[in-house]
């Protein structure tokens, strides 16, 4: 038998290790038991565990993920993390301060302080995106070789400060190009050890898919407004409140007969863009997560993805439905402890300081609990079905790769942190 024969025959007896295989192999159980750990460390530690638990999710996610039977390998460590953090905000600090001053003693700086300080901390969070992802990237191994990113943050900051305003005056019709564009970006300073990335993705062919959503959301939205805006008198609105005094609302309210409808106008169309915001945006997220993927290109590898947004939903409802049981687990032992403590505390002093106390806490495991829930069901879904949907054709490519790449410094991924805008 032929080389070729044994390793087409290896293949039909083990299709994960047939060329263009992806899998993802990781327990969901497993995973629910180190967010749950997590969890209650970050409580305890007011925090400084999410070092740590970035890191063991990262290690869970990439060594579950395979690609034609090898799986990927997470190299970064929780000091790195922390190490970086810290030199973030002995960066930033200065420049908080700098702000600070400025508006406190200059008055053409005080009147510009808050848009220059948002312009700044935009291109910093923009910055720090960029850094992140290559820290991130230099932590990924596959079979021995890391991946690594070029490029100029800098650049990558500006473009996407560009594209971003180009959303907002746009009223996010700019968004398809804006994401091809930075993508692009990213994807031509991409390595994985010498085979350069690139990005295929069509701007044009998302806008033409996403752009229904566009309308269904904004055209009443838009419509409610100009009918609200039609609906006041607006003179007679300006001379009621000029007057000032008692009783502004009632004056108003009889200077416009259309008021009370226009307000109503405006609740219909805001309730409107929300919910059918909400109801599309699984839809739209399949839609960007496929064409995303569909678009990756590593030398000769092309990636495809049969991603469905069924998928997407079921993991948002289950997302809801855990949600909501969590929220009434929790109220019902708030409400026992409540009753409990103006039980057995006999002082009044004492119960006015512990109750609010119970209520800080109850809000901490709330916002923990429902961290929680939406990683272990929205985010590993989401990770499960990208991997899962996914084919490589031209895998053979990277059995010709050499090692190329240096680890690169965490401060990017401690900025992005302290930013508040870091990725996974």
């Amino acid at each position: 038998m032929s080389g070729t024969e044994v390793t087409k025959a290896a293949a039909e007896s083990d299709p994960a290790s047939a060329p263009g295989t992806v899998k993802f192999l990781g327990q969901e159980r497993v995973y629910w038991r180190l967010l749950i750990r997590g969890a209650v460390l970050l409580m305890f530690t007011l925090g400084l565990y999410r070092f740590w638990l970035a890191t063991d999710m990262r290690r869970f996610l990439w060594a579950n993920t395979e690609i034609a039977g090898e799986s990927l390998e997470y190299t970064g460590t929780a000091t790195e993390l922390l190490v970086g953090f810290l030199i973030a905000i002995a960066l930033l600090a200065p420049v908080y301060a700098l702000f600070s001053l400025a508006a406190l003693n200059f008055a053409l700086l005080r009147e510009l302080s808050g848009i220059v300080g948002f312009l700044l901390l935009a291109l910093l969070g923009q910055f720090a995106v960029y850094r992140a992802r290559r820290y991130r990237l230099t932590r990924t191994v596959y079979r021995g070789v890391r991946f690594h990113q070029t490029g100029s943050a800098w650049r990558y900051a500006v473009c996407a400060l560009f594209w971003w305003t180009m959303i907002v005056i746009t009223a996010g019709l700019a968004y398809p190009w804006a994401q091809a564009s930075l993508e692009r970006f990213k994807m031509r300073n991409t390595y994985y050890g010498t085979l350069s990335g690139d990005f295929a993705g069509s701007a044009f062919s998302l806008f033409l898919r996403g752009f229904p959503m566009w309308l269904l959301v904004m055209v009443p939205f838009v419509g409610g407004m100009v009918a609200t805006i039609s609906a006041v008198d607006w003179t007679a609105l300006v001379e009621a409140a000029g007057e000032g005094g008692r009783d502004l609302a009632a004056r108003v309210e009889a200077s416009n007969p259309g008021y009370a409808t226009a307000i109503v106008l405006a609740i219909l169309a805001c309730g409107w863009a929300a919910l059918a915001a909400a109801v599309l945006y699984p839809v739209f997220q399949a839609l960007v997560l496929r064409w995303w993927m569909s678009g990756l290109r590593l030398g000769q590898v092309v990636a495809s993805s049969r991603l469905r947004t069924g998928q997407v939903y079921r993991a948002y409802f289950r997302f809801l439905l855990y949600g909501a049981a969590f929220i009434i687990a929790v109220g019902v032992v708030g409400a026992i402890v409540v009753e409990l403590i103006n039980v057995l505390v006999v002082s009044p002093t004492t119960a006015e300081v512990v109750v609010p106390a119970i209520f800080v806490v109850g809000y901490v495991v709330i916002a923990l609990g429902y961290s929680t829930i939406y990683q272990a069901t929205v985010k590993l879904s989401l990770w499960r079905l990208a991997v899962e949907s996914l084919d490589l054709s031209g895998i053979t490519a990277l059995d010709h790769v050499k090692a190329s790449g240096q680890p690169s410094s965490a401060v990017g991924e401690g900025l992005a942190d302290a930013l508040n805008v870091g990725g996974f």
